[in-house]
């Protein structure tokens, strides 16, 4: 689209005149220069036409007119004494105009709202994931705006190169981050792997020498589950927890127990996964319902029929969205309730099976009653000792039921 216009035209003596239109967007202000047909020369009106309309500096002889009027929907763009052959050459002109008006409006709120985020990264000295994503969404709906040519592509453009260069300090801050965090990684990884050698080194030798070690191994996997480490590390040192678990429980109470665990601990880590990626996806909806909030507040304050469209697009965009995710959220938060219903039954049968030992104890220990002491030690022990489901370690199996689950909220909420 042009933002200049040439054409002739009479005034109100019927005398012909070269006239001259320039939009200024930014102002929503039209230039406008008309030259008596005496003072515009044929070569004159010829560079008006070929260089200056599109773009180049002509210089304009003296005796010309200039006024300047307000861009309106409504109003004729010239004056009511100046008449011109091919009206509709101004009427698509005016109509053109206002849509570079209002497409410009909306490059200037763009910078702005990039502008508080150039602020707020050169205030940063550590990265923020959150800024990350407000610079990620940020851009999500220029791109938008472009790809329905609501802007410009030098405008388009112009944001972008801005955009990426916040994204390239962001970058920076993150690499930081990144490498400081791999050290402490490190650092834990080793730490507990020392720990773990003790611990195996004791259900080696053997688990009755020393009764502590299941507690010690409690403890280690409290620490564990506090202290963020990379992936790896943290894979690996799960899975020695996991097996050092089974190892102890193996020696002490035989097979069953680890067996009789199991369900109990693939229903505790099915749940917390779930508990994570609802709270994501809820996180991830509370975001959206800000954001249309905020739409529908720009709307009651649009310029002109066109911006208010481009508005309620977007809202009609979040709308869809939110619909989407809730959709989601309605599933994740009927299969917790399943969940939770399997665990009180499982939790119910596991309070049984512990009634029924404590009832047998006592003739166990009359039956005992001639023999030493120290044998009856060693009849079973009550079913108090036995560690709870709760205290023990997760699965790979279960592990990657819950990064299925977190990994489904990403996707809806990429």
């Amino acid at each position: 689209m042009k933002s200049k216009l040439v054409l002739w035209g009479t005034n109100a003596q019927d005398d012909r005149v070269l006239i001259a239109m320039q939009l200024r967007a930014e102002a929503n202000m039209v230039d406008i220069w008309m030259f008596p047909e005496a003072i515009a020369s044929p070569e004159f009106s010829q560079q008006m036409l070929t260089e200056w309309r599109n773009g180049g500096e002509v210089a304009f002889p003296e005796g010309g007119t200039h006024i300047e009027r307000e861009l309106s929907v409504a109003d004729s763009l010239l004056p009511d004494d100046i008449r011109v052959e091919k009206t509709d050459i101004i009427n698509r002109a005016q109509t053109e105009w206002h849509f570079i008006v209002l497409s410009t409006k909306l490059h200037a709120a763009y910078k702005s709202e990039l502008a508080e985020l150039e602020d707020k990264v050169a205030k940063m000295t550590d990265y923020s994931g959150e800024v990350w994503d407000t610079l990620k969404g940020f851009w999500n709906k220029v791109q938008d705006q472009v790809k329905e040519r609501n802007l410009f592509r030098e405008h388009g453009d112009e944001l972008r190169d801005i955009t990426n260069g916040l994204f390239t300090q962001l970058k920076d801050l993150r690499t930081s981050v990144m490498n400081e965090f791999e050290e402490n990684s490190k650092t834990w990884y080793e730490q507990f792997n020392t720990i773990l050698d003790e611990i195996e080194t004791k259900v080696e030798k053997s688990v009755k020498g020393f009764p502590d070690v299941f507690d010690q191994l409690k403890q280690t996997q409290t620490r564990f589950r506090e202290k963020k480490m990379t992936r790896e590390h943290s894979n690996e040192l799960w899975n020695r927890i996991d097996n050092l678990f089974k190892s102890v429980k193996e020696k002490k109470f035989g097979n069953n127990a680890i067996n009789d665990s199991t369900a109990g601990e693939r229903l505790t880590r099915r749940y917390e996964g779930l508990i994570g990626a609802v709270d994501k996806m809820q996180v991830s909806i509370d975001r959206d319902i800000q954001d249309l909030d905020y739409q529908r507040k720009r709307v009651e304050q649009s310029e002109g029929q066109l911006e208010a469209q481009i508005r309620q697009a977007k809202i009609n965009m979040i709308q869809e969205r939110i619909q989407s995710k809730q959709e989601k959220l309605n599933e994740m938060l009927a299969t917790k309730a399943e969940v939770e219903s399997k665990m009180a039954n499982l939790k119910e049968r596991e309070a049984r099976k512990t009634a029924q030992p404590a009832k047998e104890a006592p003739k166990a220990e009359v039956v005992e009653a001639p023999a030493p002491k120290v044998e009856v030690a060693e009849a079973p022990a009550p079913q108090a000792e036995v560690p709870t489901p709760t205290v023990e370690s997760e699965t790979s199996e279960i592990a990657a039921n819950a990064n299925a689950a977190v990994e489904a909220v990403d996707a809806v909420t990429a």
